[in-house]
């Protein structure tokens, strides 16, 4: 794909912009109603992804939340999110709840730059244990989250109902202890990165 992609944080000014808004949510309800698994039987509605994304744009000033677009062109490509754990013995980790790709640029490796970015804020906001689930038929998003470095801590077997369908829920999880004083890691926020065609 030899086009720019910029990948961004989204703040609380973009987050409430009915553009966008509208944007995000086209983009969620599209996945939704054709098969993905992102955490909805159902598309979302418009309403439901405005209010997702005013509440996570609020937790991102305080720490608590890293929303992230990834663009190609003028086009929003795709959304990814962690937000830390409410419980207090669990305030020091985080989970990356969603990862969105629109369908014509899957293939491309954005899934991959737009994780490594949520990786990148977590290690920045202090985030001890990065962890995430996914459902256990996605084997794309196991190689993809396996080649990142995280490793598959539990699995409930049958936990994911869709509809009469049941489905495991695989549970991985990446120790960022180890990266917080790493001053090396560049940061990809906000910065256009070309990629040659058939790269990622």
């Amino acid at each position: 794909m030899k086009q720019s992609i910029v990948v961004r944080a989204v703040d609380i000014g973009e987050g409430q912009d009915p553009g966008f808004v509208a944007g995000a949510a086209h983009l969620l309800q599209h996945l939704v109603a054709n098969g993905a698994a992102i955490g909805w039987v159902e598309p979302p509605s418009t309403a439901e992804v405005a209010e997702l994304l005013q509440e996570l744009c609020l937790a991102s000033e305080h720490g608590d939340a890293s929303l992230l677009s990834i663009w190609i062109g003028a086009d929003l490509a795709g959304l990814g999110y962690w937000r830390r754990y409410q419980r207090p013995t669990n305030r020091p980790n985080a989970d990356i709840e969603k990862v969105a790709i629109d369908p014509r640029y899957q293939g491309h490796g954005l899934g991959r730059q737009l994780v490594r970015q949520l990786i990148g804020t977590a290690v920045r906001a202090g985030i001890e244990v990065l962890t995430l689930d996914f459902r256990g038929d996605n084997e794309r998003a196991a190689r993809l989250y396996r080649s990142l470095g995280f490793a598959e801590y539990g699995r409930l077997t049958g936990f994911v109902a869709v509809r009469a369908r049941r489905y495991d829920k695989v549970l991985y999880a990446m120790d960022l202890r180890h990266r917080q004083d790493d001053g090396s890691r560049k940061d990809l926020i906000g910065q256009a990165v070309e990629r040659g065609r058939g790269s990622g």
